[in-house]
């Protein structure tokens, strides 16, 4: 028998509300038990013991968003390579978005996402498929086969279907398989074309800008279809107070929606495109100062349920480009931990309640056994400094690409090792 002992850590728990010091015991992979009573139950004889120092133990994070460029476009990312970028950040789940090329919308190719995870990864990555053939908009995809195939959800990624009459039908197969739609909030007629968020700044840029508006209005519109289907429905990233608004109030009506926030859009607002730095180029836009503490607030209310990187790893070419004409996008695996850690270290919520949002509310809304230090639970686990000083350098990331927008930022907060099914997939200075 594998046994692994955690010896005088701070466990948080967000699925119990556990915060406290004492022990975690690991059994073949699995959780054992964990709790204050193991703090002093050491057995050196028959485990092998890590003594944590007091550092947190938690769930390993499970980010809902990430785009990799597997298959068709490896050299923006593989599965691989953004493994080795997850566990650097104590993310240990993985969802991978359906716009690859070809894009993730037959039954084949959520196997050969699973597989290939399964032969090179370091995490567990569940592929979402698209709703859509080809993200089109048109057609809505075989929802059954590809939730048999191993989907765990279904999107077109970063388009909005526009076509209400298709995606009311898509909605509505989709409730009868119990399934979950992530959706995207743009319309995309207003939104064509544009680079940034309508204002005074974009106005100064000379910038093509689309209008905070031309988000909530898919908001509502989707929230309409989700009373009138019942189907499960994921804002898979909302910026805008208005949107926060509108979301709040559904849930208060009991419709079963959620949303979630990338980390971008809490940590940073429409002047930080500076002088036209493409990796502040994003979808959604980066918004003004009273939208992105809007986004902090919302995820400090628990309205907003999860906190993503919207990892979107991008070529040079790509990117050093004309503002307008450079591609959407940032990555932000190795940096989701530190940023969503902004929210305690300014005092707007606390600890167990932020974690919740990386943890056990993604693994709620997907139905995972994993984002809890439960007993059976599977043992994937971060140990993490909260308070530990980190310097953004892209040099040093482990993704494939270097477009992260906080170059040279300072935040507070590190992984120091990362465990899936118990094994460390990832040590602090240790060589990759």
């Amino acid at each position: 028998m594998s046994r692994t002992v955690f010896h005088n850590a701070r466990l948080i728990d967000p699925a119990s509300g556990l915060d406290a010091i004492g022990g975690l015991v690991v059994e073949d992979g699995k959780i054992a038990d964990a709790g204050p009573h193991l703090l002093a139950e050491i057995n050196r004889d028959d485990a092998a013991v890590i003594d944590c120092q007091g550092l947190v133990l938690a769930p390993g994070l499970i980010d809902m968003r990430v785009s990799t460029g597997e298959p068709g476009s490896e050299h923006r990312e593989t599965l691989k390579s953004a493994s080795r970028a997850a566990v650097a950040g104590g993310v240990t789940t993985i969802i991978v978005m359906p716009n690859t090329d070809p894009v993730i919308d037959e039954p084949s190719l959520v196997g050969f996402i699973r597989r290939r995870a399964e032969a090179t990864a370091r995490v567990r990555v569940l592929p979402m498929a698209a709703l859509t053939r080809h993200m089109a908009g048109e057609v809505m995809t075989e929802i059954g086969l590809l939730k048999e195939a191993g989907a765990v959800a279904f999107s077109d990624g970063d388009r909005t279907i526009s076509n209400t009459r298709v995606l009311r039908r898509a909605l509505a197969y989709a409730s009868g398989f119990g399934v979950l739609v992530v959706g995207h909030a743009e319309d995309p007629d207003l939104t064509d074309g544009t680079a940034v968020n309508e204002g005074e700044y974009a106005m100064r840029l000379g910038l093509p800008s689309a209008p905070a508006m031309a988000e909530v209005m898919i908001v509502e519109r989707d929230i309409r279809l989700v009373e009138l289907t019942g189907a499960r429905y994921h804002f898979g990233q909302i910026s805008t107070a208005a949107s926060l608004e509108a979301i709040a109030k559904a849930k208060a009506r009991g419709l079963p929606i959620t949303c979630g926030v990338s980390a971008h859009h809490l940590a940073l607002n429409e002047l930080d495109i500076g002088t036209y730095f493409t990796f502040m180029k994003m979808k959604p836009p980066l918004r003004a100062e009273a939208d992105r503490a809007a986004m902090v607030e919302g995820v400090a209310s628990g309205i907003i349920d999860v906190i993503v990187s919207s990892h979107d790893p991008q070529a040079a070419d790509t990117k050093r480009q004309p503002f307008a004409q450079a591609a959407f996008g940032a990555v932000g695996l190795e940096t989701l931990l530190p940023v969503a850690l902004s929210v305690y270290h300014e005092d707007r919520a606390d600890l167990l309640h932020v974690m919740k949002a990386l943890t056990w509310a993604p693994a709620k809304i997907l139905g995972l056994e994993s984002g809890t230090l439960a007993k059976g639970a599977p043992a994937d686990l971060v140990l993490f400094d909260p308070d530990a000083p980190f310097v953004v350098d892209p040099e040093k990331l482990h993704s494939r690409a270097r477009n992260t927008p906080f170059k040279g930022r300072h935040f507070q907060g590190q992984a120091i090792k990362t465990y899936v099914g118990g094994e460390c997939v990832f040590e602090c200075g240790a060589s990759a």
